[in-house]
């Protein structure tokens, strides 16, 4: 987790109050890529017991809002956070255990890709899945 210190940096830097449950959250964010929300809940409450399920979901929201976190919703599952913001990666999904990695841009620069057909829109980014079964799930298939 980075420091305290570079976290409230960081609030600062997007001109955000520095609170506890920001710091907290933030950091939580930063040590669990791809961690869900109720998961953060969990990782906060353990250093501030008294925090609110809907003071992190205002939390999360000013964070993505801020472009501090990215919100990300792979199909079929809930809503995960991330701290890698700033560039365009995309994610690989175990279709059994729904783990979540980071898979670097497909192809050149963001947007990654090139669509067939923009309709006239100004495409600044491209969201990529990729599904399978992680390697845990595929020993665990494998006579």
């Amino acid at each position: 987790m980075p420091a305290t210190a570079d976290l409230e940096q960081l609030l600062r830097g997007a001109s955000l109050r520095v609170t506890r449950p920001r710091i907290a959250v933030l950091g939580v964010v930063h040590d669990h890529p791809h961690a869900d929300t109720a998961s953060i809940i969990g990782h906060v409450r353990r250093d501030l017991r008294d925090v609110s399920q809907q003071a992190v979901y205002d939390v999360l929201q000013a964070l993505t809002d801020a472009q501090l976190v990215r919100r990300i919703q792979p199909p079929g599952s809930v809503a995960r956070y991330e701290s890698r913001v700033g560039d365009n990666h995309h994610h690989v999904v175990c279709r059994s255990c729904g783990a979540i990695a980071d898979v670097e841009c497909a192809v050149g620069h963001a947007p990654c890709l090139v669509a067939s057909d923009d309709h006239g829109f100004v495409i600044d980014e491209a969201e990529v899945v990729f599904r399978g079964l992680c390697p845990d799930c595929r020993s665990e298939t494998t006579p």
